[in-house]
């Protein structure tokens, strides 16, 4: 696999924190074309699963890098700490 190094420094450091709004700034600098995703599944994606997004574009930009492994460890994180609040929530 060839690697590609599009992706900005801005956007790998940014998407850590706010990952729909990096996406959005992204976009909008770079047009559609670097998602590497056409259509509605780029979109629905973005909205729905943004870190997913994230994690195929840096794989597809610079295949398993340590941006990469960054990004999949705070995507555990905060999936692993969204389940476990909503189930203190209905628990208790």
């Amino acid at each position: 696999m060839r690697t590609v190094h599009v992706l900005p420094l801005w956007f790998l450091v940014f998407s850590l924190v706010l990952p729909r709004i990096a996406l959005l700034v992204y976009w909008v600098q770079a047009g559609f074309a670097p998602f590497h995703v056409r259509g509605w599944l780029a979109i629905a994606a973005g909205v729905l699963l943004p870190r997913a997004l994230i994690l195929y574009l840096i794989y597809v930009d610079q295949g398993i890098s340590i941006w990469f492994v960054i990004h999949a460890v705070t995507a555990i994180v905060v999936w692993a700490a969204s389940g476990n609040a909503s189930s203190r929530k209905s628990g208790g």
